[in-house]
């Protein structure tokens, strides 16, 4: 028979999660999903774009360590639990340094929406019933009417920004995976796994990075885009999946397009247009209208 748990005895990221409704971790992540990046993206002509890749996944690993101690996750790991932290790492540093270099040659609304794109086929694996599958749709035609999909002229961009999103549905999937001892461990596990990160992308940006180590601000407005993009969002991702279905979280994220229309209405002026509005109530309806499992 099952024994319930004193909350009181419980992790204390387990209580505070208990007591948020995941959706509000998620507003949160999807929030900084777009200022992260366009921080990034204002410093790619100072670093470099490997160098920023560089520095958002060394800045997060440096601000987890000592509160997760990776080294300690990693040691009392079972051989599972570790392959699967290293695939998470390796998914981390490969999908960070793919988004930066699709930004750089293409638009972010292009890249948003390839990386929904892939996103929408996790959900899709997950669904259950004709109401999940009208949800998506609803979802889609939101997607649609927010975003101007249209080829562009780099076929380089377009390679990187496939590669992004291809490895943004396995981050789902292999999220979802670690947060599911809770998110307290899970918290944990993610530091493991921004170390394994940080390891796979240093002999790539490192060199791009020190360049402009003789520069304070640069050097904290690099770490502030750690911050901004690995380490608030990936710790609001965690507390949302540790009591979100996958399929759920995965059909969740189509509202960030929603939310890149409000940051930039609030951030740059860019006033939505009535087609914009209508893209919003779409995505929102097939948000409020899916049923987890």
């Amino acid at each position: 028979m099952r024994q319930d748990v004193d909350p009181k005895q419980q992790p204390t990221l387990n209580r505070l999660t208990a007591n948020v409704p995941p959706y509000a971790w998620f507003c949160v992540s999807a929030v900084f999903h777009y200022l992260g990046p366009s921080l990034a993206v204002l410093l790619f002509p100072a670093a470099g774009v490997l160098g920023i890749a560089w520095f958002r996944i060394a800045s997060a690993a440096l601000v987890f360590a000592p509160l997760t101690k990776p080294w300690r996750t990693l040691g009392q790991a079972e051989p599972a639990t570790r392959g699967l932290l290293l695939s998470l790492g390796a998914c981390l540093a490969a999908m960070n340094t793919a988004f930066y270099l699709a930004l750089d040659k293409l638009p972010m609304s292009l890249v948003a929406a390839m990386e929904f794109t892939a996103t929408l086929l996790v959900a899709l694996y997950g669904l259950r019933t004709p109401r999940n599958l009208f949800a998506v749709g609803l979802a889609i035609a939101g997607v649609w009417l927010l975003i101007d999909v249209r080829w562009a002229t780099s076929p380089v961009g377009l390679f990187w920004s496939a590669i992004n999103a291809a490895l943004f549905a396995v981050y789902i999937i292999l999220g979802h995976r670690v947060s599911q001892t809770g998110a307290d461990a899970g918290i944990k596990r993610l530091g493991a796994a921004m170390f394994i990160a940080f390891v796979f992308v240093t002999p790539v940006g490192a060199a791009q990075a020190v360049t402009i180590f003789a520069n304070p601000l640069l050097v904290l407005a690099g770490i502030g885009v750690g911050i901004c993009s690995s380490v608030i969002p990936y710790v609001c991702d965690q507390l949302a999946m540790s009591r979100i279905p996958r399929a759920s979280f995965a059909l969740m994220l189509a509202l960030l397009p929603a939310f890149a229309t409000v940051i930039a209405a609030i951030v740059l002026a860019q006033i939505p247009t009535s087609r914009d509005l209508a893209g919003v109530a779409l995505v929102m309806a097939g948000i409020a209208m899916h049923r987890p499992r």
